[in-house]
């Protein structure tokens, strides 16, 4: 199945960028109404605009393929706005929500439709961190039907499914393309910038969830992706992550295109050090997982960025200095080139970084307990000055941190028996 959308900008630009789809056994295609698949095509469309509308940022969006009602309107314009937030902040970009842009619609109205789904059929969507591998392994250990979700695989995420046991062929496989008139834009001084990309993921997933019949869409977005990343605002590079965000989709989801299709996290009454305490119970993983955006395309972490450097962090209380060594290629913690980031992440610098990472707490209680335990010297360059400045909440925080549940989740009660027994287990 192939999706190609059309943009205009202005009359000058033209994009088309695409989304091909390999059909799989278990899809339900000839018994899929048109109009669920148009409709689908329709809101896939309406998140793929974002990334070419930034380009020139126009005062006015007109919607040709669909129309939106009222809500709708509003609900496209709040994601745009808040997805956009690390956007406009880097950008310099001084705009209200109410009057940022105007969207209006000159198409026809999409219809929800009701098909029938399976409640043991389980999407699962897996990047090829970490958190993804914990969703899947913890729910392989319940009675469901499970079809990761793989949009744009690379190494780590193929990895990932054929250490846990799915092929390709037992997977949802999505190739996404952008245009490359919209990289021509930005090589030639257009705007650019994060978009809500999760946003995406999620209007993609649901269409292929109705495809497969799977009621459930089980992400991997923890409690910390709910925190600002600029304090004192609402700017959050981890926005389409947040639980505001899985809430407004929830809504938007069961009324404009299936009343019973559920999208939540799996992870979300849980955080990030809980997660890496799960993580290191499923060593068949620990040195195929990936979760470095800038060595994403070869395969490896690139050992410089703040990814890396908190994910080698979370990890330290819970595995053998030699393994994360071996791991990342160096112990990270003795690069003193790495202080400005160790200061984004422990909350000295006063703005976190502009990545998928966790809460200065969780770092802080991490470093604390594995000095410690002894798995990290005090000594080392980038811990004796985090230390320094975090004295007390490093001893004070680990335990209240292992032990922790964020009540504020959509999880099904089956699922949710699965992640309390494990948080229990690894928090003894």
């Amino acid at each position: 199945m192939r999706l190609v959308f059309s943009f205009d900008l202005a009359g000058k630009v033209q994009f088309y960028p695409e989304l091909d789809i390999p059909l799989r056994s278990f899809y339900s295609v000839r018994q899929m109404p048109d109009e669920v698949l148009e409709n689908l095509a329709f809101q896939i469309g309406m998140t793929e605009l974002v990334s070419y509308w930034k380009a020139a940022c126009p005062p006015v969006i007109k919607i040709r393929a669909g129309r939106l009602d009222a809500e709708q309107t509003a609900w496209w314009k709040k994601l745009y706005f808040h997805g956009l937030g690390e956007f406009f902040y880097l950008n310099g970009i001084q705009v209200q929500e109410e009057d940022f842009v105007q969207i209006l619609s000159e198409g026809e109205p999409v219809k929800p439709v009701k098909t029938v789904l399976d409640d043991k059929k389980v999407l699962v969507p897996i990047g090829g961190g970490k958190d993804s591998i914990v969703t899947l392994e913890l729910l392989k250990k319940g009675s469901f039907e499970l079809f990761p979700f793989l949009l744009n695989p690379r190494a780590a995420s193929l990895c990932t499914i054929e250490i846990a046991g799915f092929t390709p062929e037992e997977s949802v496989i999505v190739h996404r393309k952008l245009d490359p008139a919209l990289l021509k834009l930005n090589e030639e001084g257009f705007l650019n910038g994060h978009t809500p990309f999760s946003a995406l993921l999620a209007f993609v997933s649901s269409l292929t969830a109705l495809l497969s019949g799977s009621r459930y869409i089980a992400l991997s977005n923890e409690s910390s992706a709910n925190q600002s990343t600029v304090p004192g605002s609402k700017i959050n590079h981890q926005y389409s992550k947040s639980f505001e965000f899985e809430n407004d989709f929830n809504r938007y989801l069961k009324k404009y295109i299936h009343p019973d299709l559920h999208y939540f996290s799996f992870l979300r009454p849980v955080n990030e050090l809980q997660i890496a305490a799960l993580f290191s119970k499923f060593p068949q993983h620990h040195m195929s997982f990936r979760s470095c955006n800038v060595g994403s395309k070869t395969d490896s972490w690139c050992g410089n960025c703040p990814k890396c450097l908190f994910t080698f962090i979370i990890l330290s209380p819970f595995l053998p200095a030699e393994k994360l060594r071996k791991i990342f290629g160096k112990d990270m913690l003795d690069d003193r080139a790495l202080q400005p980031l160790m200061d984004e992440l422990n909350g000295t610098a006063a703005v976190k970084p502009f990545e998928c990472v966790g809460t200065p707490s969780e770092v802080n209680a991490a470093l604390g307990q594995a000095v410690d335990t002894g798995k990290v010297q005090p000594g080392k360059a980038l811990v004796a000055s985090s230390l320094t400045k975090n004295p007390l909440s490093a001893k004070a925080d680990f335990p209240a941190l292992l032990h922790a549940w964020n009540p504020d989740h959509q999880l099904p009660p089956a699922f949710l028996k699965i992640i309390q027994k494990a948080v229990d287990d690894v928090a003894v």
